[in-house]
């Protein structure tokens, strides 16, 4: 028996998200039949994030168990051949048989893309969400540095999160903007139901003026979901790698 860790790239808007569901096509069922087409027997891939529909992966990693003699190198051709292109594997290695992608995590990164402009997107609107806004970018990145450090969240989690604690640590969380692009980029050792896109919310209402950037910190106290900022839509986001 094998333990195999795939990196995985993938266009998440035709999906109901990551995790398998009886009535709806998710990524982990797709990539599930492919590799049993493959190795012939089933298999249960164990994602290291549970990504929601629409939500994209230019990192996600997962692992399964195989008994197959294929060589760790040659299985992203042979998965890729057998799914459709808007999933790819990147990289198949051999880990140990202890080797867990969820729980061994110690942590990931997320990108938020906005588009600031006054007219929605004709091309990569599965890809951005449209501000037409002008965003005050500045009081944007400002806000971010309340963020950092280990707090509780709840005030960032949507409900119907099953985590047993809502403290977190992010370990960054800065801005890049160029022209009408502004991109988020979060990195913590574990996110809430929704965190990512919620705190991206918060930001852009603190760049329209909604909310003050010093007001963060009493934000994040109050445990309020209704202080912060509407969820931002999912299409904007994008799971940049897991980290070991």
């Amino acid at each position: 028996m094998r333990n195999i860790k795939l990196t995985i790239e993938y266009d998440g808007t035709g999906y109901a998200g990551w995790q398998v569901q009886k009535n709806a096509l998710t990524i982990q069922e797709v990539l599930e039949k492919g590799i049993e087409n493959l190795i012939n027997h089933d298999v249960s891939l164990t994602g290291s994030s549970r990504t929601d529909a629409g939500v994209h992966a230019k990192g996600m990693v997962a692992n399964f168990k195989t008994t197959s003699n294929i060589p760790a190198e040659n299985f992203p051709a042979a998965i890729n051949g057998k799914l459709p292109n808007d999933i790819v594997i990147l990289k198949a290695e051999d880990v140990g048989m202890e080797f867990h992608s969820r729980f061994d995590s110690l942590g990931k990164v997320y990108s938020y893309t906005i588009l600031n402009r006054r007219y929605p997107p004709g091309l990569y609107r599965n890809y951005v969400a449209h501000v037409p806004i002008k965003l005050n970018v500045e009081g944007m990145k400002k806000a971010c540095n309340f963020f950092i450090g280990t707090h509780d969240f709840s005030t960032f989690k949507s409900t119907g999160s099953s985590a047993k604690t809502s403290i977190r640590t992010i370990k960054s969380l800065y801005i890049e903007n160029s022209g009408e692009i502004i991109k988020i980029y979060i990195e913590a050792d574990g996110f809430l139901y929704n965190m990512v896109r919620i705190i991206s919310g918060t930001l852009i209402e603190v760049g329209i003026g909604k909310i003050r950037y010093n007001d963060i910190p009493d934000i994040i106290d109050s445990k309020d979901r209704k202080r912060a900022g509407k969820t931002a839509p999912a299409n904007g986001l994008c799971l940049e790698c897991v980290r070991y």
